[in-house]
């Protein structure tokens, strides 16, 4: 359990962050058509994980901005943005802020990955949605950064996670586009 703010009042999540150096935690999530994707479906690829509360926020929408800006020139990355947003509003927004780098997925019928991923907020105005956290993955699946957002309303730490992507390229010959379609 770790404790955040949000608006500066404590706040709890349920689990730990995964821990960098080892294997990603065993994950499935709701792609937009419906289907489901899971940590399996993303081997071989790198990915940068944004998981936050609601695209309805106005920091949880510029994260996803943000995010798809920063990660324009790294081609063989998924961008891979997780809320509990339903699949129809994560397109709906995706589709009016023109984020082509986004790839989303929802949590709604998964409660176990915020739990696998220590992101469910277990109390507190917003409890039951996940917190503001970023994991990046290796093509391994191996996690090479996290971040879990002390004040849930601030914005991640950008730079660290792109550089962590960055640094932990191993080119693979069958890096080609992703797409959870």
């Amino acid at each position: 359990m770790a404790t955040i703010l949000l608006n500066g009042k404590p706040t709890h999540t349920r689990g730990e962050l995964p821990t960098v150096g080892y294997a990603t935690p065993d994950f499935t999530l709701t792609r937009k058509d419906l289907g489901e994707v899971t940590n399996v479906d993303l081997e071989g690829k790198r990915v940068l994980m944004s998981l936050f509360p609601s695209l309805d926020t106005a920091t949880c929408a510029q994260s996803v901005r943000t995010f798809n800006r920063l990660s324009a020139d790294l081609a063989d990355t998924i961008l891979l943005c997780v809320s509990m947003d339903l699949p129809f509003a994560q397109s709906l927004f995706c589709a009016a802020e023109h984020t082509d780098r986004v790839v989303t997925a929802s949590a709604f019928r998964h409660p176990e990955f915020a739990e696998a991923f220590g992101v469910l907020l277990v109390d507190g105005p917003m409890r039951g949605l996940l917190a503001r956290a970023v994991v990046a993955l290796d093509e391994n699946g191996t996690v090479v950064h996290t971040e879990l957002v002390r004040e849930l309303t601030d914005e991640p730490d950008y730079d660290a996670a792109i550089h962590a992507i960055r640094n932990h390229h191993h080119p693979c010959p069958e890096d080609a586009a992703f797409t959870t379609e």
